[in-house]
């Protein structure tokens, strides 16, 4: 296990991406060694084991030596004279020979098989990486609610603290005392929602992936907008598509599969030498013999099956081919359209934060109620945390665009 992380983080430098973390992501050696220990990436891996091993059975065949043993025993009764009793044994040994052509066919349905494994491990380590990236992002928005709500919750205690010294000084009403208390304690409640939120995606994210560093990055990288056209990003992800792969790996086994029944249509022969031993010792027989079964409609029909299947695999290609070519535009648009939406969040944000400090400022000078000061403290929070989470989604997106094309974890 060490030595293939090795190979793997080794194969990062090598494609030319950076195996530091990207920002706001776990270390890239971390991820590589967490997803080599997921059990679906183990099981792919192991069975790439097994159709080493049927590789194996396939280039043997079952054409094997065979022996048979038999005894009787023979009574003659002659015209004349008493009965003659006689013990008799036989015995042969035979083997079917693979006709010319059918031992490479094996051999490639072999290597085929193993292909295909090899491309559902890769399938493997990316759907993994997928889903530790979905719940690493679903953690990091917990988090960034549970800091944006501790933030309003710390201004809010400040502000209640303000609204009783004013109330002790006799310049504000009881009930502005009993507002702000109330939004003070919608916030404490508005955080405990959440941490219990953040805590449960942190324990969803150490049970699946053992090993993983829980640690929530100091500050969120600005997302950047993606660079390149659609086609672009298309073309990469079908290239890198393990999907698309399995798919052509079933279409290419299904091939070589008709071809190996079409050849079967014509039996192998089954070639024997035979001795045997009669009249207790007086006829001693050695022969050889050769069995050719007549090929009937079995045949024919296994044949045809296997054309049709081929046909049932080329069509399921044409069908992931359009499937993937639709998800990744339209990832390439969600992502695109993501980094705008942040944008748009980041300036109303702004533009909200700073009404709100002048309604203080203007409550602070009396020439405001205190409904409208929590009023835009409530609004200006709602813009923040709406800032951070889009700010999280175009992170994601451009981060899922990038897994999909290998520019990301490229470890599968």
């Amino acid at each position: 296990m060490k030595r293939i992380l090795l190979l793997l983080i080794g194969g990062i430098g090598g494609t030319g991406f950076c195996a530091e973390a990207p920002p706001g992501l776990p270390p890239t050696e971390v991820v590589a060694r967490v997803l080599l220990a997921n059990p679906s990436v183990q099981a792919a891996g192991s069975q790439i084991t097994v159709e080493e091993a049927n590789r194996r059975r396939l280039e043997a065949g079952s054409y094997e030596w065979s022996l048979r043993l038999g005894g009787q025993q023979r009574r003659s009764r002659p015209a004349t004279g008493p009965d003659e009793r006689f013990n008799e044994w036989n015995a042969a040994i035979e083997r079917p020979l693979r006709l010319p052509g059918k031992a490479a066919l094996d051999s490639e349905l072999g290597a085929a098989g193993v292909a295909l494994a090899e491309t559902g491990h890769g399938d493997a380590m990316h759907e993994a990486s997928r889903n530790l990236l979905k719940s690493w992002f679903v953690w990091l928005r917990e988090s960034a609610a549970a800091t944006q709500w501790s933030e309003q919750l710390a201004l809010l205690d400040k502000q209640a603290g303000a609204v009783k010294r004013r109330q002790q000084l006799g310049d504000a009403a009881r009930l502005e005392t009993i507002q702000s208390e109330a939004a003070l304690a919608q916030a404490a409640a508005q955080l405990a929602q959440v941490r219990v939120r953040q805590q449960t995606a942190a324990e969803d994210l150490r049970r699946r992936y053992p090993g993983l560093p829980i640690a929530a990055p100091i500050v969120i990288a600005d997302p950047t907008p993606v660079e390149g056209g659609e086609s672009e990003w298309v073309n990469a992800i079908l290239e890198h598509s393990h999907e698309l792969e399995l798919s052509r790996g079933e279409t290419q086994r299904a091939r070589i599969a008709a071809s190996r029944a079409s050849g079967d249509r014509l039996p192998d022969p089954t070639f024997g030498l035979h001795v045997s031993r009669e009249r207790a010792g007086e006829d001693r027989i050695v022969g050889a013999y050769i069995n050719i079964p007549l090929p009937g409609g079995g045949r024919r029909a296994a044949s045809d099956a296997a054309l049709a299947q081929t046909d049932v695999t080329i069509h399921r290609e044409a069908a992931a081919t359009r499937k993937i070519s639709a998800e990744a535009a339209m990832l390439y648009q969600s992502a695109s359209a993501a980094f705008a939406s942040w944008q748009a969040g980041r300036n109303a944000a702004a533009h909200q934060t700073q009404a709100a400090e002048m309604t203080a400022r203007a409550y602070q000078l009396g020439e405001g109620s205190l409904n409208e000061l929590l009023a835009a403290r409530r609004l200006a929070n709602e813009a923040q945390l709406s800032a951070r989470l889009l700010q999280l989604d175009a992170l994601e997106l451009h981060y899922r665009l990038q897994l999909d094309a290998h520019r990301l974890w490229a470890i599968d």
